[in-house]
């Protein structure tokens, strides 16, 4: 199954702020699992994971940044069995 979160073209500060929340939906999501008092395995992996998903803003902002027309972005979920 999928789901098509969005699919558009959008102007540099849309796209910027549609990443940031998806992205800060995200993080929020692996903060609240650390919060939980997850295994120490578990909370390291979290916390990882953060840290790479706020590179990979920062990157996205950089890149869209440098942009001079508009971005399209697609965003799709699959869920699998």
């Amino acid at each position: 199954m999928k789901v098509n979160l969005f699919e558009g073209v959008y102007s540099a500060q849309e796209s910027k702020e549609l990443l940031t929340q998806m992205i800060h939906v995200k993080i929020k999501f692996n903060e609240q699992k650390i919060a939980e008092n997850s295994n120490e395995e578990d909370i390291k992996m979290r916390e990882q994971r953060i840290k790479l998903l706020q590179k990979e803003l920062y990157e996205a902002r950089q890149f869209i940044d440098q942009q001079n027309s508009s971005i399209s972005i697609t965003g799709e979920i699959s869920i699998q069995n």
